[in-house]
């Protein structure tokens, strides 16, 4: 669980620890210099997980740049205006200026839902690349804070590069760029932010991430209605040129995890690091001698990336399996969390409020997690929410009233996000430390995998609704049951390596939980 206490203060000095002389370790190191979170860990932690903010603005803005502008027939015509492929072109005009969608800035309404999708499905597509190619920098020559600068600059600039796109295949080419870039900005954040603080704090500085991603997602409505009628490429250019500056900015304000440095036996570092963002107090304390004498320094350092990791959660079977069974789950999930924000120009409801309301709904599914992860039965709340979620899907297909259809999209989408956070969570629990952030790393490229799908499945679903929120509805369910497989893990204790997860395994079997 993690600490409920209000915004923090500078530890006064009277209640500084004395640091004793004495070989430390990492955790100790970092607990005695940095365990209560100062007015300096708080700032920059805000400030890195300000980076999710951006990353939703490009994540849902193809939900506006591309969507197909509504039409009317001329007054002239003598055309049935039914299908807007199957009459004149001279017979029909878009009720806004061409210029405001790629879509009808480039002929496109009746190039079929695989070519339309497949614009959107190319920024999720080079995440996923991006999520293999990355996914290791962060942990070997790069560093936290280089990787997560590296992956704002590329997104952002290669959004702004979109805005100047001339044609179709360019503006693909550049979504999929932005796509690989972005791959690992949560990652870095999430793990930089919480890096620089105690383990008392982290729960509370994670949480700053998954608020600033909502925050970022309900921004941009607001920025789409305020440039409505003018050109798509204006809302390419007013996401991503604050985020060149956010990403310059980051470079020389950020500071780099001190853990990474002192994995990676940068002692000058690692002590200049600890001095800038521990208390006044402490930081008097913090002399070079201190390092010299009291900080156990390794001579060699035992590293593991994604792949070599990977092949440990193969050899086992029931590393295997649980493996396996999360990335379904994650799959489904992810198809219904990316898609149906998507999919709700096919709804009849005003697209700008319903995006409004789908980007507001993650901030309760974000407190809730946060105040009642301790209470919840991990398995059945994912399976509940699956179900829950799919049913309320396949029913925003059958009814006629729009304000019904969005308050039944709202639930299933809310549904979907609280079971998006929760099997992240229960993943981190399934999983021994020595392959517990592989494991989580399959399980968010699952999830982009997902979301590949979202955006074709959701242009399909404008000749049909149960092409989009019907198969979003029944692929979240039938996924979701592969929860079943998996054994349940609150409450229980996490270990190190596999030996001793296995050792748990065959106690519990024999009828003695070692939790």
């Amino acid at each position: 669980m993690t600490d409920p206490n209000p915004l923090p203060r500078d530890t006064p000095e009277s209640e500084s620890p004395r640091i004793v002389e004495q070989q430390l370790s990492l955790d100790d190191t970092i607990e005695r210099c940095i365990g209560n979170c100062g007015r300096i860990q708080f700032f920059q932690a805000t400030l890195i997980s300000f980076a999710y903010f951006f990353d939703a603005q490009q994540c849902f803005i193809s939900v506006f740049t591309d969507a197909e502008p509504t039409w009317h027939c001329n007054s002239l015509s003598n055309s049935p205006c039914k299908n807007i492929c199957r009459i004149p072109r001279d017979s029909w005009n878009w009720d806004l200026p061409a210029h405001t969608s790629i879509i009808s800035e480039w002929s496109l309404e009746c190039s079929g839902s695989v070519i339309t999708g497949l614009l959107a499905s190319t920024f999720y597509l080079g995440c996923l690349v991006g999520g293999f190619v990355l996914s290791t920098l962060a942990d070997s020559s790069l560093g936290r804070k280089n990787m997560l600068v590296l992956s704002c600059l590329l997104m952002s600039v290669s959004g702004v590069l979109t805005a100047l796109s001339t044609n179709v295949w360019m503006y693909t080419a550049l979504r999929f760029i932005s796509g690989f870039g972005r791959s690992t900005i949560t990652t870095c954040a999430l793990v930089l932010s919480t890096e620089l603080v105690g383990k008392k704090w982290r729960g509370n500085v994670g949480i700053i991430g998954f608020i600033c991603f909502p925050i970022g997602f309900l921004s941009l409505p607001g920025i789409a209605y305020l440039t409505k009628g003018s050109s798509w490429r204006l809302l390419y250019m007013w996401t991503c040129v604050p985020a060149v500056f956010y990403s310059v900015l980051s470079y020389f304000l950020v500071c780099e995890s001190p853990r990474w440095l002192y994995i990676k036996g940068r002692k000058e570092d690692f002590a200049k690091t600890l001095r800038s963002i521990s208390t006044p107090a402490k930081r008097s304390s913090l002399t070079d001698s201190f390092f010299d004498k009291c900080i156990k320094w390794e001579d060699e350092w035992l590293e593991t990336d994604l792949y070599s990791t990977i092949k440990i959660l193969l050899q086992k079977s029931w590393t295997l399996r649980r493996l396996a069974s999360v990335m379904v789950v994650g799959f489904g999930v992810g198809m219904s969390y990316y898609g149906m924000p998507l999919g709700l120009g096919n709804l009849a409801f005003d697209l700008y409020w319903s995006e409004v309301f789908n980007a507001f709904i993650e901030i309760p599914s974000t407190l809730l997690i946060f105040f009642l992860i301790g209470k919840l039965n991990r398995k059945f709340s994912i399976l509940g929410l699956a179900i829950l979620s799919g049913i309320f899907s396949l029913t925003c297909v059958l009814v006629r009233w729009k304000g019904m259809q969005i308050g039944l999209e709202l639930i299933s989408f809310f549904s979907a996000v609280t079971a998006l956070d929760l099997v992240m969570i229960y993943t981190l629990e399934l999983f021994p430390t020595c392959v517990r952030n592989s494991a989580v790393s399959m399980l968010r490229q699952a999830v982009l995998f997902g979301g590949l799908f979202g955006p074709v499945i959701a242009a399909a679903g404008r000749q049909n609704r149960f092409l989009s929120y019907g198969v979003f509805g029944i692929t979240i369910a039938v996924c979701g049951l592969f929860v079943t497989l998996l054994p349940e893990t609150r409450g229980r204790t996490f270990y190190d390596t596999i030996d001793e997860e296995e050792r748990k395994n065959r106690a519990l079997i024999d009828g003695v939980d070692t939790a």
